[in-house]
């Protein structure tokens, strides 16, 4: 085999391509479309349901008053803790009867 045998052998391999080169092209584009459309309507999706979510879980403090007259009072802040006590009195303890309290000679 000459040189110039050998060049032209070279020139023929370098110009072809490996079997597997070229064939998952198009496939693989169209795989990467259709994931960045999926991942497009999930976070448009999200959005709108991040926007129905409220700002505070806390419940709101809604006091309906039981009279008319209720409505037209300024209140101070700690009376809706007192009527709310005054509306529940399981909440509050009853006083205990005189015999079950310690005695104050014994604590000397």
């Amino acid at each position: 085999m000459t040189a110039s045998d050998r060049l032209s052998l070279l020139a023929a391999a370098g110009d072809q391509l490996p079997e597997d080169v070229g064939k998952a092209g198009p496939f693989g584009l169209l795989l990467i479309v259709l994931l960045l459309i999926a991942t497009a309507f999930l976070v448009r999706s999200m959005t709108t349901h991040l926007k129905r979510i409220p700002q505070s879980f806390d419940e709101p403090r809604i006091v309906v008053p039981d009279t008319a007259e209720e409505l037209l009072e300024e209140r101070t802040p700690g009376e809706d803790v007192l009527d709310q006590l005054r509306r529940a009195p399981l909440a509050i303890e009853p006083p205990r009867p005189a015999d079950d309290r310690p005695d104050d000679s014994s604590r000397s």
